[in-house]
């Protein structure tokens, strides 16, 4: 059976729909980097998915081809991630949403190098003949956290994000938002087949010892 982060990492996929304080550890992802509406249709977001998937299952289906990847097993794609910012703010204005900037990400297993990542790169822009130069490898590096399962609408995460802030600093921490430690969001729901209101979003934000 194919390795699905998901239920294998429940800790970081599956929280509760209460704030919980977590470390975050170093993962590897495949991210490219925009800005804009994402709702907009045939927007930069929505190009930026398809490049991301794009690498994602040609990595996942190496295995079907002569290169070998080291250390290699199956696995589920795992979810469709965002960091999320806005110039001159701290946290996001959703009623703004042409004034976002975003860095969306699919989290790499990892046995997957940047020399493997390149390969797929290579492969996927011969085969798809498109051009997957927007595309990176990166490290995020999260460390302490706190996070919550957000139900319901995009648009509606406000109150989680205020009761996430509230509990934070209610367990002596200080949410800390910076360039480098950015909104997080992570999608386990499919909007163009679940309800907005069943929507599963994991919401977390960075956080410090208070003093």
């Amino acid at each position: 059976m194919a390795f699905d982060y998901k239920k294998e990492y429940k800790e970081y996929y599956m929280p509760k729909n209460q704030p919980q304080i977590i470390e975050i550890p170093s993962m590897n992802f495949i991210a490219v980097r925009g800005k804009g509406d994402p709702n907009e249709e045939g927007g930069e977001y929505k190009q930026a998915l398809e490049l991301l998937y794009g690498i994602a299952y040609t990595i996942k289906m190496s295995k079907k081809t002569d290169y070998r990847i080291d250390g290699y097993f199956d696995y589920v794609v795992p979810p469709l991630e965002g960091l999320w910012e806005q110039e001159g703010r701290v946290g996001i204005d959703y009623s703004c949403k042409s004034k976002l900037k975003w860095t969306a990400m699919i989290r790499l297993p990892d046995f997957v190098t940047k020399a493997d990542f390149d390969w797929a790169v290579e492969q996927a822009t011969v085969k798809k003949k498109t051009d997957f130069s927007k595309v990176e490898f990166i490290t995020v590096e999260e460390g302490l956290c706190v996070q919550c399962m957000h139900m319901g609408s995009y648009d509606d995460e406000p109150a989680t994000v205020t009761l996430m802030d509230s509990y934070a600093e209610s367990m002596g921490y200080d949410i800390d938002i910076t360039p480098q430690r950015q909104h997080h969001e992570i999608y386990l729901s499919d909007p163009r087949k679940t309800a907005p209101e069943k929507l599963r979003t994991v919401v977390r934000h960075p956080i410090k010892k208070r003093g």
